[in-house]
């Protein structure tokens, strides 16, 4: 098995606007005003969805079935050993063409409890071009307070609760399950999260979606809230979600290896090993070679745990995604 290069996989008409950066970043021409995500080695559909998510690889296959098929090939043995054929990992490019919506994801628990899903959704962002994010709760709110809030789609109320706080190139952002976030207008970033695309909305005025209808997940506010974290955070907290990843290695704070790991790798030449194991590669900076293949800035590769070729050479920097460590 070789490296495969991915073609875009961009999930049309989104609830919210964005995808110029995405399409200069990949090189890709488009004008689509509402394709700001490219879901990349994806075996997740989006929510309510059969396909709609889906990586295809070049020769027609659905990744998820091919996975399935020969997941040790795909996986690795140890992978295989603990998790099965679960992949346990979703990586996007994410253009915010808008600010998002203030919203949170349910815990593993609260997923499996009451979604009857195997995973909750933990992520974090790697961002290629900065701006404003919203993290984290300034002090502390009670439920009442805050279902009060949501119902009477008080935005700026809502958004006030958050730390605002300014992110640039190299900067990354922790997003445990349950902390309330949004991403605010002109930010490209690379996110990680577990395989799911399951999304608690506290506002929707103004976007393209049916926050009474699908904000709560079929739950129910009064149930959706209770896996909101109703917490603040003081600054040495949020100084343990936002901070600058390091030159080289591991990029996000150790608390989110059990969900997913990223790697920042610049190359000077070369060759550079990738670890062994199932890889999500993003060139961000530069023209990299690996198995024989040359890719530019805004590739996208997958490499299979039995790809024979795992030396990276040229002159940039990557990305590389990868599951938690089995």
């Amino acid at each position: 098995m070789n490296p495969i290069a991915l073609a875009p996989n961009r999930p049309a008409e989104r609830f919210y606007r964005g995808g110029e950066r995405l399409r200069a970043f990949r090189g890709d021409p488009g004008s689509a005003p509402r394709e700001p995500e490219d879901w990349i080695g994806s075996v997740t559909t989006v929510r309510g969805e059969e396909t709609l998510g889906l990586s295809t690889l070049p020769d027609g296959r659905m990744l998820r079935e091919a996975i399935a098929d020969d997941p040790i090939a795909w996986l690795g043995e140890e992978h295989v050993r603990r998790w099965g054929d679960d992949a346990r990992l979703l990586v996007k490019l994410l253009d915010a063409g808008e600010r998002l919506p203030v919203h949170a994801h349910p815990h593993d628990d609260f997923a499996a409890g009451h979604l009857g899903r195997a995973h909750g959704k933990a992520e974090a962002w790697y961002i290629l071009e900065g701006g404003t994010v919203h993290v984290g709760l300034r002090e502390d709110v009670t439920a009442d307070a805050l279902a009060d809030l949501v119902a009477r789609q008080d935005v700026a109320a809502l958004l006030g609760l958050l730390h605002a706080i300014e992110v640039g190139p190299g900067d990354v952002v922790w997003v445990p399950p349950g902390e309330l976030h949004a991403i605010g207008a002109g930010v490209l970033l690379l996110e990680l999260q577990q395989p799911e695309d399951l999304s608690i909305l506290l506002e929707w005025e103004g976007f393209a979606i049916d926050g009474p209808g699908e904000g709560h997940l079929g739950l129910g506010f009064d149930l959706a809230l209770t896996a909101v974290n109703r917490t603040g955070r003081d600054r040495a907290q949020l100084d343990a979600l936002v901070r600058t990843a390091p030159r080289s290695g591991s990029a996000f704070p150790a608390a989110a290896d059990e969900y997913f790991r990223l790697d920042r790798v610049p190359v000077d030449g070369g060759p550079v090993m990738l670890d062994p194991g199932f890889a999500i590669v993003v060139v961000v900076d530069g023209e990299l070679a690996l198995g024989g293949q040359g890719f530019p800035a805004g590739s996208t590769v997958l490499v299979p745990a039995a790809a024979s070729e795992r030396a990276l050479t040229g002159h940039g920097e990557a990305l590389v995604a990868r599951p938690p460590a089995p």
